[in-house]
C-alpha cells in the first residue's frame, strides 16, 4: 500500500511518498484512517539514512497509520536547488504538506502526528507551535532546535565576505547566505513552545551533530511535563546501527499508540 505523491507549493513540485495500513492485515473494516508526517534533515531526503524513514513508515502502516513522506523543495527529487533552502521556506512547504494530509477525506483530520529527524525536527516544533490544534503528537529525533548556534558556530565570528549568493559548498550542497540571514532570525525552542501536546524526544548519547543536551532542554525547558525523552545509549545522530535504529523503531511504535 505505498505509492508515488506529489504536491506543488509556491510554484515547485514536491515529490514524496504515501503508505496506507493494509484493511485486510486490521482484520476490521476502517474507513479513515490516523496520520503521521516525517520531515528529513538538513541536506537529506524522504528516505533519511539507510532508509529509516521507510522503516518508520512500515512499521507505523502495520499499526494502522497512514504515512507520508516527502523531499522538501531543493533535496531529494523534489524541485527547486539547494541553494535556494531557507528554514522559513521548508516551515511554508511543511504547513502545505499538512494542509494536504488533512484534507484528504480517508484520513483522520484531528489525528495527524508530526515526527521530524535533525533539521526536520525543527521544522517539525515550530509547525506544532504554529498549530497546535492540528498536530495530535509531535516526535522529534535528534532534533536541531540550535541550529542557529550550529551555524554560527561553523561560521566563526567573522562570516566570510558576501561576495556571492552562496555562502559555502558543503560536500557539493550549496548553502546560501538567504538560509543564514533567515535562521539568524529563529528561535527554534521558543517557536515550539506553544504545542501543548504529547511529545517524544529521541537523541542519541554520542550524537557529534547535534549535542544530547538539546534533547534535554527540548524536555526540560520547551515541553516540560508533557514530553518524553528516549536516550539511545552510544547512538549517533543518524542511529547507523541495527540495534539503535531497532530502538528507534520501538520507541516512536510505543508511543503512537499510547492512549
Amino acid at each position: 500500500m505505498q505509492s508515488a505523491i506529489s504536491l506543488n507549493v509556491d510554484g515547485n513540485t514536491l515529490r514524496g511518498m504515501q503508505h496506507w495500513p493494509d484493511e485486510a492485515f486490521l482484520g476490521k473494516p476502517i474507513q479513515s484512517f490516523p496520520a503521521i508526517i516525517l520531515f528529513h534533515g538538513f541536506t537529506a531526503n524522504k528516505l533519511q539514512e539507510h532508509r529509516l524513514f521507510l522503516k518508520i513508515s512500515r512499521r507505523l502502516c502495520a499499526l494502522g497509520i497512514a504515512s507520508f513522506r516527502f523531499d522538501f523543495s531543493g533535496s531529494g527529487e523534489s524541485d527547486g536547488d539547494f541553494e535556494e533552502m531557507t528554514v522559513r521556506k521548508e516551515v511554508q512547504e511543511a504547513h502545505a504538506i499538512l494542509d494536504f494530509v488533512q484534507s484528504l477525506p480517508s484520513i483522520q483530520r484531528h489525528r495527524v502526528m508530526l515526527l521530524g529527524l535533525s533539521m526536520g525536527g525543527l521544522v517539525a516544533g515550530i509547525v506544532a507551535g504554529e498549530r497546535p490544534q492540528d498536530v495530535e503528537r509531535l516526535i522529534l529525533l535528534s532534533a536541531a532546535g540550535n541550529m542557529r548556534e550550529l551555524i554560527q558556530a561553523a561560521m566563526g565570528e567573522h562570516p566570510p565576505e558576501r561576495i556571492s549568493p552562496i555562502l559555502y559548498d558543503r560536500d557539493g550542497d550549496l548553502i546560501g547566505w538567504d538560509f543564514y540571514d533567515d535562521l539568524m532570525t529563529i528561535d527554534g525552542f521558543a517557536c515550539a513552545q506553544p504545542y501543548q501536546g504529547p511529545v517524544l524526544v529521541v537523541h542519541g548519547t554520542e550524537d557529534q551533530a547535534v549535542p544530547f543536551a538539546i534533547a534535554e532542554q527540548y524536555c526540560n525547558e520547551v515541553f516540560p511535563g508533557r514530553s518524553k525523552l528516549v536516550r539511545i545509549e552510544g547512538a549517533d545522530h543518524t542511529y547507523n546501527r541495527l540495534d539503535w535504529e531497532q530502538q528507534v523503531l520501538d520507541a516512536i511504535a510505543a508511543f503512537v499508540v499510547e492512549g
